[in-house]
């Protein structure tokens, strides 16, 4: 291998072992933080001659910097973004020096995007916090150094930029230091740096700055290029979340995922949550092959000594060292839908590569970003942020995110959108005495009284429905039984919670002992009005399908169910259409073999004001009638 060769080779080894820096930069609207970042790289010499042209013609195309360079348009490449000067979603930059690899996040400033900020922050080592000289700390600082906090990101630059607006005033930078010191006292926040800047004028971003002789500490480069970041990780606490059962043939079975924390080496005994099965670590292979060890974010393939069936989202941990299995926890929320937190829903959770559902128990309270109280209330709106308890419908294997963040974050999904709801870092598990019962003092002189604690419009809400009773009546034959079940089968394709009740199947059993005679139809039908009742004060549709030929005895019913919920649905078929269709019955009765069959030797009478008439052999019409009626009364 010739010399060159060999300095390239060297050279490229060397690069590839320099470790990496995560970034976030975060700040107000016209902070500068695109511009610090486009200033570092251009100080750093790490863009390219065709980069340099285009950003000087942009500059006078487009720009917002007046006679000097934008260096934001290096970031800003939304044309939105180019057009408003601001940024709107989140922008990546990856570059290297000699001593460092780095990925930066431009977040956005605005509070509506809030969500894209948390983003950026999820997987970053640092923060660097914009402060305007001008303005000092505002609401939008107190708003991401919270955030910031929440996420468990250790080291973060308050970075007072535009100090060439303030005469490079060294007073200034001194109140906006201990004006920051006094609201960060309280958030876990171990590592803060002050550097005094001007991200347009280039002082103290790459070089030291002359006009600032006061300032002694390091530049935003030098700090970036030295600070610690290796112990932020977790390296004791083994986790690895299966993602893919690799079985190329007969000949292997591996399984794939990336370390989330702690280090794994062969021969290492090893445990699978949630079988509890356990076996040794025989083969490790990564990107470049087989390796003696893997450590996080490594992405590998373990392979086994004994044949264990494990599958996608179950867990390989150290026996001796495993994460909490639960399924009630306390968790912080950053709420990132649109549509308003609603807690009967019931949400996906993803946690590493497990997916099962969970719903919301309680809101313990939301944060006020900028005061930092805690409030009550009853859900959250975007970008609102709180502690929650939630509990899943399968156990999570997790570790608080305090100590663990890789194993102790997730995300809710909305189940019909699909769409991310919010994150969530784990604080703890939630012991089953404590959680929360809603029950209050109210409840329980309700639950006295045997008054349900779900609100009517909750069950309205939870079902897209109105409780109501659908009676329908006529003669025998007159098809009612057709159009009720018929009706069933096309209330419950909508989506709708519907029961079904038929003469024959409450004579069969609630009113077995009854028979036809006009004081037992009477109590037949009593009892047919409570049970709709019941299903109605439930939230549910109920159809009735009986003959009640008496208009008093149906108006009896409408009473017991309640007048705005009770609907009836006139057959209007004569005896002959009826003896047409059931021509056996009518038949026995006109024989004498049965008594008080209605239009033979019983009474019936054609109700006086029926929501609905139908004719038997309307079928389709019929049902889209009883539909639309339905709709215009808002029951459906």
């Amino acid at each position: 291998m010739t010399n060159e060769k060999l300095n390239i080779q060297q050279f490229l080894d060397a690069d590839e072992k320099k470790d990496l820096l995560r970034i976030l930069t975060a700040g107000s609207v016209d902070d500068g933080k695109s511009t610090l970042i486009g200033r570092l790289l251009y100080d750093s010499k790490l863009l390219y001659e065709d980069h340099l042209d285009a950003l000087e013609r942009d500059s006078k195309r487009v720009g917002h910097a007046g006679d000097d360079i934008d260096y934001a348009l290096l970031l800003d490449g939304l044309k939105a973004e180019r057009e408003q000067g601001i940024t709107i979603d989140v922008a990546y930059r990856y570059f290297a020096t000699n001593k460092r690899k780095f990925i930066i996040a431009d977040t956005p400033g605005h509070e509506q995007y809030t969500r894209n900020m948390v983003t950026g922050a999820s997987t970053a080592n640092l923060a660097i916090l914009l402060v305007d000289a001008r303005k000092g700390v505002i609401a939008q600082t107190k708003r991401h150094t919270f955030i910031v906090s929440l996420l468990g990101i250790k080291h973060v630059v308050v970075a007072i930029n535009k100090m060439d607006l303030v005469d490079f005033n060294e007073d200034v930078y001194n109140r906006i230091v201990e004006e920051y010191k006094t609201f960060s006292t309280g958030l876990n926040i171990p590592d803060i740096r002050f550097i005094p800047l001007s991200a347009l004028k280039g002082d103290n971003v790459v070089d030291k700055s002359e006009r600032m002789p006061w300032y002694t500490g390091k530049t935003v480069l030098d700090y970036l290029e030295t600070v610690h970041v290796h112990s932020d990780r977790n390296f004791q606490d083994f986790r690895f979340p299966v993602q893919v059962v690799n079985r190329p043939d007969i000949n292997f079975r591996g399984f794939a995922g990336t370390v989330a924390s702690g280090v794994v080496r062969k021969g290492d005994k090893i445990m699978v949550m949630p079988s509890g099965k356990t076996s040794e670590v025989e083969r490790i292979i990564g990107s470049n092959g087989e390796q003696d060890y893997a450590f996080p974010p490594q992405a590998i393939t373990l392979t086994l000594k004994d044949e264990i069936d494990i599958s996608r989202g179950e867990m390989i941990v150290h026996p001796d060292n495993t994460p909490r299995k639960e399924r009630h926890f306390e968790a912080n929320l950053v709420w990132m839908d649109e549509s308003k937190m609603d807690l009967h829903t019931s949400f996906y959770i993803k946690h590493g590569t497990r997916v099962t559902k969970a719903r919301i128990d309680k809101i313990i309270y939301r944060v006020n970003i900028n005061t930092l109280e805690k409030n009550e209330c009853e859900a959250f709106g975007l970008n609102e942020i709180g502690r929650a308890v939630i509990t899943t419908a399968q156990p999570l294997f997790f570790d608080p995110y305090a100590r663990n963040h890789q194993n102790g974050a997730f995300v809710l999904i909305d189940p019909i959108t699909h769409f991310t709801c919010a994150v969530g870092m784990i604080i703890d598990k939630r012991d089953i005495d404590s959680l929360p019962s809603r029950i209050t003092d109210m409840d329980r002189k309700k639950i006295h009284k045997g008054e349900s604690l779900v609100k009517k419009t909750e069950r309205e809400e939870r079902y897209a429905q109105k409780g109501a009773t659908l009676w329908i009546t006529g003669l025998h034959g007159s098809g009612k039984n057709n159009l009720a079940y018929q009706l069933e089968k096309q209330l419950f394709d909508m989506g709708k919670t519907v029961v079904l009740l038929d003469g024959s199947t409450i004579r069969s059993g609630l009113s077995r002992e009854l028979d036809h005679s006009p004081a037992d139809r009477a109590e037949h039908l009593r009892r047919v009005a409570h049970i709709a009742r019941i299903l109605n004060d439930q939230g549910i549709i109920t159809i009735c399908s009986f003959i009640s030929p008496l208009e008093d005895i149906r108006n009896q019913v409408g009473e017991i169910i309640g007048k705005e919920r009770f609907h009836v649905i006139y057959m209007d078929a004569d005896v002959e259409k009826g003896r047409k269709a059931r021509p056996e019955l009518y038949e026995l009765a006109e024989q004498g073999k049965i008594e008080d069959l209605p239009g033979i030797d019983g009474v019936f009478e054609i109700p006086a004001k029926p929501d609905i008439v139908c004719q038997p052999e309307e079928d389709g019409e019929n049902r889209k009638k009883v539909v639309e009626y339905l709709e215009e009364k808002e029951v459906i």
